[in-house]
C-alpha cells in the first residue's frame, strides 16, 4: 500500500513509522508529483507532515482531498491543535512525535473507510461524539485531541455507562489481559480525559472510592 508523503523530505521518524505499519511512503514535493508518481494500484492515503507553514500544508491537504479524493492524515505539533480546529480538507490528525501504533490504526481507518459515515459508527453521549470508523472525538462539534489509548478508554466508558468498573477490570478490557502495567495507568488516563473533556464535562467520569470509576 502506497502512501503519498508531503513534504519531499519527511522526518526519518515518520518514514520508519510508516514502514513499520506496512505502508510504502512516496515523498512528493507538489501536486504535480502526485500525477507523476501515482503507483499502478493507486494511493492508500496521504500523510502531510506539518513542520513550519501550517497554512500551506492545509491548502495542499485540501487539494489532495478535493481534487484527488485522497484521505489526508496530518502530522502536527501539539501547539498546532487549536489552529486546526474548524479547518477542513483533512480526514484526521496525529501528534508529533508520532506514536507508531496510533499511526497504524488511524491510517488503517482512513484507508478502509468509505466516504459516508454510517450512524452505527458514531457513539454519542450528550454532546460528545466518538466516530469509531475514524477514531475522531468531538465535544459540541469541537475536535478533542486524544491519544489512541485515551480514545479507547473513553469509548469503553461511554459504551458501558452507569456501571462501576474496577481499575483491574478497565485494564483488562481496554489495555488487554497481557498488559503488565499497574492500575495507576488507569488513573493517569482518566485524569487526562477529564482535562480534555473540560471542566463542565469532567464530572461525567466519577471516581468510586476504593473501587474504580463510573461513567455517566
Amino acid at each position: 500500500m502506497f502512501v503519498a508523503v508531503y513534504p519531499a523530505d519527511p522526518t526519518q521518524q515518520l518514514i520508519s513509522a510508516l514502514l513499520d505499519a506496512g505502508y510504502k511512503p512516496v515523498p512528493i514535493d507538489s501536486l504535480d508529483s502526485i500525477d507523476e508518481r501515482t503507483p499502478e494500484g493507486g494511493w492508500a492515503a496521504a500523510v502531510v507532515e506539518v513542520t513550519s507553514d501550517l497554512g500551506r500544508s492545509l491548502a495542499l491537504s485540501g487539494k489532495l482531498t478535493d481534487e484527488y479524493g485522497l484521505p489526508v492524515l496530518l502530522l502536527i505539533d501539539r501547539t498546532m491543535t487549536l489552529d486546526i480546529a474548524g479547518e477542513v480538507g483533512f480526514a484526521d490528525f496525529v501528534l508529533s512525535p508520532v506514536d507508531r501504533t496510533e499511526l497504524r490504526v488511524r491510517l488503517g481507518r482512513l484507508h478502509s473507510a468509505t466516504p459516508s459515515i454510517a450512524d452505527e459508527d458514531i457513539v454519542r453521549f450528550r454532546d460528545l461524539e466518538l466516530n469509531t470508523a475514524t477514531y475522531q472525538a468531538t465535544v459540541a462539534g469541537e475536535p478533542r485531541d486524544l491519544t489512541f489509548m485515551e480514545y479507547e478508554l473513553l469509548r469503553f466508558l461511554v459504551e458501558n455507562p452507569g456501571r462501576v468498573w474496577s481499575r483491574d477490570q478497565i485494564l483488562a478490557r481496554v489495555w488487554g489481559y497481557d498488559y503488565f502495567g499497574g492500575s495507576r495507568t488507569v488513573d493517569v488516563h482518566v485524569r487526562r480525559l477529564r482535562a480534555k473533556l473540560g471542566e463542565e464535562r469532567s464530572s461525567w467520569i466519577t471516581t468510586v472510592r476504593s473501587v474504580g470509576y463510573r461513567f455517566g
